[in-house]
């Protein structure tokens, strides 16, 4: 067993973890988690102007009246997040080449906006589209924002700079430091989109039209799902590792199942983070809620039961770290395997359930450290049997840790008392 997994280690997850701090990959990912605070406002708004009550009700004839002016808060904030993430990536990737952050994000954002352009309307004069400032321009976003900031960093390399005297204020030194990358980045972008009239949009959409319906299929959910647990188990974090790559996608599903609601159309993914966070991760990574409930009920060794009580309320909020590293459950051969096995059912679990209509796919973010049946609750938009599924996974959760636990607990309670133990085992023979 510690050969293999020492094998693992050297040759997954290490490589796979030193994957994570690339620079671009950690900058992708910085730029997501920068605009969350603007998605879980903008997600609010979808839950006023589309209340889990009857449509009939005083507070749901309320909404449907002022859909319009409810949904305005939203607009300008999840239903624009890559205009934020865009800002966010470059500012993080310029920030780790030690470059002017405030540059980098800025130069991203208007490399961003020539390839969205604008339009005429008659009577109203030029418009800018909304569309591709949401979850469907984020692989765009990604592209022109790591573009931007290598143009300044080959710039600042090669010394292709204007240098101010010492005596100018720091800020103007920056500007004017900064005007040839802008004007080689914002040339090349006015070429490509309004010269010759590419759409970078639609040509990424093709390039990534597999990847995002691949993620959307229940494979494409268990493999997420099975390699950060995996990770998980060699103390890795698997969502900083597997998050890095799939956030994008994820973030994408959860855009486009919003915009969905608020157009009244059909919802179009099962997948969104949101899913894995409210289906899956039922008190964080391995849906250890259902350990720690196995833990209360069960224990019979002291460490076992001073580990219930001190996790069950971190627990609550999906906060696993505790338990990950007190049991431990990080290179534990026992309880690893639940800690796999768990959030790979309950996934199945949740995406049938919710493919075949069972249950509403989610759409609202919401902040991860609420309980789980009230996020499920909230971020399908109020459907109660979103609580019911989050129940039902509980206990699967709690059965499947419950056998795994038992082991361990007798292997500590062997460990306090050797003597007690040994006597017990003999009036047994």
């Amino acid at each position: 067993m510690n050969k293999f997994v020492a094998f693992l280690e050297n040759n997954l997850s290490t490589p796979m973890a030193k994957l994570s701090e690339q620079k671009h990959l950690r900058a992708i990912r910085d730029g997501v988690v920068s605009a969350l605070p603007f998605i879980i406002f903008g997600s609010i708004f979808l839950i006023i102007a589309f209340p889990p009550v009857a449509a009939d009700s005083a507070i749901g004839q309320w909404a449907a009246k002022h859909i319009a002016e409810i949904l305005i808060p939203y607009r300008l904030t999840m239903f624009i997040m890559t205009l934020y993430i865009t800002f966010g990536i470059g500012h993080s990737l310029s920030q780790s080449y030690k470059l002017d952050p405030l540059s980098g994000g800025l130069l991203s954002v208007a490399a961003f906006l020539f390839t969205i352009g604008v339009k005429m309307v008659k009577d109203i004069g030029f418009v800018l589209p909304m569309t591709n400032l949401g979850g469907h321009g984020l692989f765009v976003a990604m592209i022109v924002s790591i573009f931007s900031v290598e143009m300044i960093r080959l710039c600042k390399t090669k010394n292709i700079t204007i240098k101010m005297p010492d005596s100018v204020p720091t800020s103007v030194s920056r500007s004017f430091e900064a005007l040839i990358p802008v004007t080689i980045v914002l040339s090349i972008m006015t070429l490509i989109t309004v010269v010759a009239g590419v759409d970078l949009h639609s040509l990424v959409d093709k390039a990534v039209a597999p990847l995002i319906k691949a993620g959307d299929t229940l494979p494409g959910v268990l493999i997420p799902v099975f390699l950060i647990t995996f990770f998980w188990s060699f103390g890795i974090h698997g969502v900083s590792v597997v998050g890095a790559v799939a956030r994008p996608v994820w973030e994408v599903y959860l855009a486009n199942n919003s915009a969905a609601v608020a157009a009244g159309e059909t919802i179009p993914h099962v997948a969104p983070e949101t899913f894995f966070q409210w289906f899956i991760w039922i008190g964080g990574s391995g849906a250890t809620l259902g350990l720690v409930i196995a833990m209360l009920l069960t224990a019979r060794s002291t460490y076992s039961k001073t580990m219930a009580r001190a996790t069950i309320v971190p627990s609550i909020f999906n906060i696993n770290e505790p338990v990950i590293f007190g049991m431990p459950i990080v290179l534990n051969p026992i309880l690893i395997i639940p800690f796999v096995v768990t959030p790979l059912i309950g996934a199945t679990i949740a995406y049938v359930a919710t493919s075949i209509g069972l249950v509403n796919p989610t759409y609202v973010m919401v902040p991860w450290t609420l309980p789980a049946p009230i996020g499920a609750y909230l971020s399908t938009g109020g459907d109660w049997r979103a609580i019911i599924l989050v129940l039902v996974n509980i206990t699967i959760s709690v059965i499947v840790y419950l056998p795994f636990f038992k082991m361990y607990d007798q292997k500590l309670l062997a460990q306090e008392n050797p003597t007690e133990t040994k006597e017990d085992t003999n009036v047994a023979l």
